[in-house]
Order: structure tokens, then sequence, then C-alpha cells
């Protein structure tokens, strides 16, 4: 990454009001004083399906190749890029350590490729504990749910 890439900081969040059924997703995207938010939803999802397009959503929403650290309350999200989940479900063929089919393979190979561009670090942030960011899109994701 060249001196010149922006430092982006991001929130993330995903939200469903069943676990199956609709859902909401949302991203806090931070550039200096810069703040932008991005949201979506679904009528039939999960809610490890919205934590993962939060993180899509955020980084598509970028211009250009940045420097970027995304905050996140899923376990699932930043296990996946800190433990290097991805790396051996690539190499098994998309199976995960006990051989079964991994589990929203069309939206890891999507945040893979949104990832690609850039420098991306995932840090877990506690959920539901006073984190403005993570507040905003904690209350974003729930917004974005179809009614």
């Amino acid at each position: 990454m060249s001196d010149a890439a922006k430092e982006v900081v991001v929130y993330t969040d995903g939200a469903c009001s069943k676990n199956p059924g609709p859902g909401g997703w949302a991203a806090v995207l931070k550039y200096g004083e810069h703040i932008r938010e991005v949201s979506g939803g679904e009528e039939h999802t999960t809610n490890q399906r919205m934590e993962i397009m939060a993180v899509i959503g955020a980084l598509q929403a970028l211009k250009q190749p940045c420097e970027v650290v995304v905050y996140s309350d899923s376990a699932y999200v930043v296990n996946c890029f800190q433990q290097k989940w991805y790396v051996n479900w690539q190499k098994n063929g998309w199976r995960n350590s006990k051989g079964d089919a991994v589990q929203n393979r069309d939206l890891w190979e999507a945040l893979l490729a949104a990832m690609e561009p850039h420098q991306v670090q995932l840090k877990k942030v506690k959920g539901h504990a006073g984190v403005a960011w993570n507040e905003r899109c904690d209350e974003l994701a729930r917004a974005a749910i179809p009614r």
C-alpha cells in the first residue's frame, strides 16, 4: 500500500428480527472528519449473513484502494480472518474442518473479492457495550430490516 493510501476506520453490524428471517446490515465509515453510513436489508436471511454483508457493503462503498480497519462484534467474521479459516476453506474446496460445505460461501467469496484492492484488518469489538459507533451500526442495521 502506498503512503498516499487513505486510512479508513469502519464499524459494522448485522441484525435479524428472527434468525432466519428479515435482516439488516450497516456500516459506518470514518475517514478523518468525514463519516459515511451505508446499510441494506433482506427479506429472508440470517444474522451471520448480515454480519458478512455489512463488511462487504462497507468495502464496496470505498472508491479507491485504502488501508482499512474494520471493527465488528461478530466473532464469526473476525475469527474467519484472524484465524485464517478462509485459507483452509479454499484449499479444501470450500469444505470446513468437519468436511461439510462452508455456510455462506457466496458471501465469503464476495467479501474476499471486496477486500482485494484494500489492505484490511478485522478487529473484534464487544457488542452492546457502549461503543458509540458499534451502537450506531446496530441502530442502522435494525432500521434497515424490511418490515
